[in-house]
């Protein structure tokens, strides 16, 4: 099996100054997203699933187009869930992620206040991937090292996601113990 992860366009995080939950795409993000269609539109892909939210539902769009394909929505996929901002001051966010990237690793794996806790985002993606892939015939053989069983070696699958979610994933899957700074690990 090949898994694609694929992490959504240019978010707009801030609107006239003012931070937005789950933001669209920008335009620049807009434009990436159909230039990744496009590109995808060449390749053999069997399944698609895409994170609930909107940035990553826009990004998925023009894939889904393109390969004439149904959006099909993995809740699991989610990206770490945030404190509640929208129509907070930008600087709020910019604030309080400087402020968390700042302090020592062992304490960061309360997360943001108000948010989910990076140890509870790290739970989900990893029983959200078990599942998924359990689902399909796939889990990990009982070893030391990360050595999968697979039934369909030759299933293409793609993740249309975020940093956080992929990179947990991929941590997964490698058998990689987990950091309270997933999103920061393969990006």
């Amino acid at each position: 099996m090949e898994l694609l992860l694929l992490r959504h366009a240019q978010p707009l995080w801030i609107d006239n100054g003012l931070c937005v939950d789950n933001p669209p795409l920008t335009q620049l993000g807009l434009r990436q997203a159909e230039l990744l269609g496009k590109r995808m539109s060449r390749e053999h892909l069997d399944h698609i699933y895409v994170s609930p939210l909107l940035r990553t539902r826009q990004t998925a769009a023009p894939i889904l187009r393109e390969l004439k394909r149904d959006e099909v929505i993995e809740p699991w996929l989610e990206e770490i869930r945030s404190p509640i901002w929208h129509g907070s001051p930008g600087e709020r966010a910019s604030k309080a992620y400087k402020e968390e990237r700042a302090r020592p690793g062992r304490e960061r794996w309360h997360g943001l206040e108000g948010g989910e806790s990076v140890k509870d985002f790290i739970a989900r993606i990893h029983a959200g991937a078990e599942k998924f892939l359990g689902d399909r015939g796939i889990y990990r053989i009982e070893h030391e090292l990360p050595i999968w069983h697979i039934d369909n070696h030759g299933e293409r699958i793609a993740f249309v996601a975020h940093a956080g979610t992929n990179s947990a994933v991929i941590c997964h899957l490698l058998g990689l113990a987990p950091t309270p700074w997933e999103w920061e690990r393969f990006v």
